[in-house]
């Protein structure tokens, strides 16, 4: 089994390394562009075709699915990819997890943390209306924090953590990660609330990696994979960027956390 997932960046090391726990002899081909990053202050327009050359670039090597480990292209450029790789490639795209939020808050405070792109935006409006209807969401803008993140700047993360703290509401127990990269500093942010009792994090990852392989799984029959890792970074096949290699997810996937005992 062969499963490619992209990203602007190394949002998509949370996906990968659950992958990675779920299906170890499954061959992985990360996708970037660290050439037009970051796309979120991108037109619509402009994030499609970005998402799209890194789709390409991915497709290329005859996945048996593909994972758009970023919340930004699932928005902008889901149905553009859909349309050029499926029925051959299964697209699965990342959505933020509001629904089982609002199932496990029970009309009580829920908080989404996001880019300030789709803060407010349509698309999580839309979100909310359909699967939290009644239920108190506070949208949490984070702005610079995915950039911190992409270069595992640890000041940088302390500040647009500590920020987005100050904005959430002291009662939340249910909290919504809602881009792919904040998922790589869980422990951080969890500690800048006070690591407060019942505190419930909603991540993308891993229903988006079960996903993936019930879809793979169903066209790639039992073959099997042999664990093999493949990165491409704007189309160039390079090594993961030194900043993965910060995150317990980064050194997984290479090898290094298990080495590091």
């Amino acid at each position: 089994m062969k499963i490619a997932l992209m990203d602007s960046g190394i949002g998509l090391l949370a996906a990968a390394a659950a992958l990675r726990e779920l299906r170890p002899d499954a061959d992985l081909v990360l996708s970037s562009d660290p050439d037009g990053m970051p796309w979120g202050p991108r037109t619509p327009a402009d994030v499609a075709r970005h998402a799209l050359d890194v789709a390409r670039a991915a497709a290329a090597h005859r996945p048996d699915a593909l994972i758009i480990a970023c919340n930004t292209a699932s928005v902008h450029a889901l149905d553009a990819i859909r349309a050029e790789l499926e029925p051959e490639i299964p697209v699965i795209g990342t959505v933020p997890a509001i629904k089982p939020a609002a199932a496990a808050a029970s009309g009580g405070p829920v908080a989404i943390w996001a880019t300030p792109a789709t803060t407010g935006s349509a698309y999580q409006r839309r979100l909310i209306r359909d699967f939290a209807d009644g239920a108190e969401v506070a949208e949490i803008p984070c702005p610079g924090m995915a950039d911190a993140v992409e270069y595992a700047d640890e000041r940088a993360i302390a500040a647009t953590v500590a920020a987005a703290a100050a904005l959430t509401p002291p009662d939340v127990r249910q909290l919504v990660l809602g881009c792919t990269h904040y998922e790589l500093i869980a422990d951080r942010i969890r500690a800048a609330l006070g690591d407060p009792e019942g505190l419930a994090f909603h991540c993308s990852a891993r229903p988006t990696v079960a996903q993936a392989v019930r879809r793979a799984g169903a066209a790639a029959g039992a073959r099997r994979g042999g664990g093999t890792l493949l990165v491409l970074r704007s189309g160039r096949v390079e090594e993961l960027p030194p900043a993965a290699l910060a995150y317990d997810e980064g050194r997984l996937l290479t090898g290094a956390l298990s080495a590091a005992g």
